[in-house]
């Protein structure tokens, strides 16, 4: 269900679906997922003047789009987020894996493939 203040069918809309679905896509929680979405909708709409109020941060910050591709070619190490290996190792059924870090959970997923 989009934010408050954008209504069904319109482009907000499909993307709030579109950002909450690929969250979901991610491993991220239903509940995170939405919120994602949800602030990233209400930051475009406030850049575009689309709400009613907006804070300094929403029209003067760096779009959400643009920050995105900026992370995008940190030096971290790539691949998938703890989360999403957590969720396969839960899938797989590996035993001990919440008190797993990234490197335990990304050995056990891939042992049991």
């Amino acid at each position: 269900m989009p934010p408050r203040g954008v209504q069904k069918g319109t482009k907000r809309a499909r993307q709030y679906e579109h950002i909450k679905e690929s969250q979901l896509d991610r491993g991220a929680s239903e509940g995170r997922a939405e919120e994602i979405a949800a602030r990233t909708v209400n930051k475009e709409r406030a850049r575009s003047g689309e709400s009613a109020r907006s804070s300094r941060t929403s029209t003067q910050d760096i779009s959400s789009s643009r920050r995105g591709g900026l992370r995008s070619g940190t030096n971290r190490e790539k691949g998938r987020t703890r989360d999403q290996l957590y969720n396969e190792a839960r899938k797989l059924g590996v035993e001990g894996r919440s008190r797993m870090n990234k490197s335990q959970l990304q050995r056990a997923v891939d042992s049991r493939k």
